[in-house]
């Protein structure tokens, strides 16, 4: 009953943030656009505290511009604990657009919405996501375009990196970056996770997610690892397939380490 009622009081706190928070980043999209990122990883930052989600950061985020954070996927999670280390805005299903509430505090970060199935628009896409990393936002891609297990970083989708081509193609930039970051979930109450136990914290998909958000903060304790690696220049004349290709051994590499360090099973 004790662990229920933390989870509710966790819940309500969580809702009490976004209903004080929402109105004045409404005011900040209107007025000071380029200020957007504040909030959102305040709030980032809170609701992984009430949810007892600790987060260890290794690397930093480069600094150079136009920016792609190139990462492997487990949850939802991961767009909180991302946002709560680095300024960033992230690509997401279109579908999540219509979500309730998640939906709506997407758009508030603004989120770039994408439709992956549908191959007529990705030129279109990939144009708006260039167009956001040209004006100085630092870009978040998912490129497994599913979530995984937590334990293995699936392959790569190379289309998704059709971005980067078109930021170099609509601007002067000599060449755009690709960041490798690994998301690892490492330990559950002070103990190390390994394969069993880190479907805990993975989001496969197909349970709710208001029914994986309350186990989440039921459990509680949760510790997680988020890996900058080394920036990867991505130019005119390289192949997509070949970067995409290089940053997934990257990713993989990192969270394979961070699983290591962890006792992994």
């Amino acid at each position: 009953m004790i662990a229920h009622g933390r989870a509710i009081f966790a819940l309500v706190l969580c809702a009490v943030v976004v209903l004080v928070l929402a109105p004045v980043q409404l005011i900040i999209l209107a007025v000071a656009r380029h200020h957007y990122h504040f909030l959102p990883r305040l709030f980032h930052r809170i609701a992984l505290f009430l949810m007892g989600v600790k987060v260890t950061c290794h690397g930093k985020r480069s600094s150079h511009h136009p920016l792609l954070i190139v990462a492997n996927h487990v949850s939802w999670l991961d767009i909180l604990v991302l946002g709560s280390v680095a300024s960033v805005a992230f690509i997401a299903k279109a579908d999540m657009k219509s979500w309730p509430i998640l939906g709506w505090l997407a758009r508030l970060q603004r989120s770039i919405f994408v439709e992956r199935e549908e191959r007529r628009k990705a030129g279109k896409q990939a144009d708006e996501i260039a167009d956001r990393m040209n004006e100085g936002d630092v870009i978040v891609l998912f490129a497994e375009g599913t979530t995984g297990d937590g334990n293995t970083v699936l392959e790569f989708k190379s289309a998704l990196f059709g971005a980067a081509q078109s930021a170099l193609r609509n601007s002067d930039h000599e060449m755009v970056s690709i960041q490798p970051v690994a998301i690892t979930y490492t330990r559950l109450q002070g103990m190390a996770m390994g394969r069993f136990w880190r479907p805990v914290a993975a989001w496969p998909g197909d349970i709710t997610i208001g029914g994986h958000l309350y186990n989440v903060i039921l459990e509680g304790a949760i510790d997680v690892e988020v890996c900058f690696g080394p920036a990867v220049d991505f130019t005119r004349s390289q192949n997509r397939k070949t970067v995409a290709s290089k940053v997934h051994k990257s990713v993989r590499d990192l969270a394979a380490h961070s699983l290591r360090g962890r006792n992994e099973d």
